[in-house]
């Protein structure tokens, strides 16, 4: 992706894409009852975008720490950041893995359904400060600065995150069904 500017670009555009779903998945939350296939949707797509945020990242991540020295010259990111990183990372892992754990086990997923809204809850405190962290520098690496060759590569691996995401969340969204009954029957709601 032509080194440690590629990557950088790649990173905010992805985080971008992903701030936008994550906003949809979150108006999902707050009307879960009535929108639990668009949740199930938008979670599945979000997969795939998500695997490449977190390998943007880690890339510069293995790079930096292996002592490349272009990676070594930008500098490590901001250590709030750094420290942060970790936490953001587990939970992202966490609340993915329950949730399509609980897509697979159904209503009956018991402490599962615990496990995914623990670390959502996780989830939500350091992706916000993590976005909040980055928010200034985003706008001009996605949309000005001087050309970065491997500009298509790098929108190509968006647009093909963003295809394989809504692949796989069409193929899955059938799984919600389960849950959807569950919830009416809890609920006492006829659909």
């Amino acid at each position: 992706m032509n080194g440690v500017d590629g990557n950088e670009r790649l990173t905010a555009a992805t985080g971008v894409a992903l701030t936008l779903l994550l906003a949809a998945e979150g108006v999902t939350i707050v009307f879960l009852r009535p929108l639990f296939s668009v949740h199930v949707f938008v979670g599945m797509l979000l997969i795939s975008p998500v695997a490449l945020k977190l390998a943007s990242t880690g890339w510069r991540f293995w790079r930096y720490y292996s002592g490349r020295p272009e990676y070594v010259r930008r500098g490590p990111p901001f250590l709030p950041l750094r420290l942060l990183a970790p936490i953001v990372v587990v939970s992202t892992l966490g609340v993915f893995a329950t949730g399509v754990a609980l897509l697979v086990l159904g209503p009956a997923g018991g402490i599962v359904l615990g496990l995914h809204k623990a670390s959502f809850v996780v989830w939500l405190v350091a992706t916000g400060l993590h976005v909040l962290g980055h928010l200034r520098r985003v706008p001009r690496l996605v949309l000005g600065g001087h050309r970065v060759p491997g500009t298509a590569s790098r929108w190509l691996a968006l647009a093909g995150s963003l295809v394989l995401g809504t692949v796989l969340a069409v193929a899955t969204v059938k799984y919600a069904h389960s849950w959807e009954h569950w919830i009416s029957a809890r609920h006492g709601h006829d659909r």
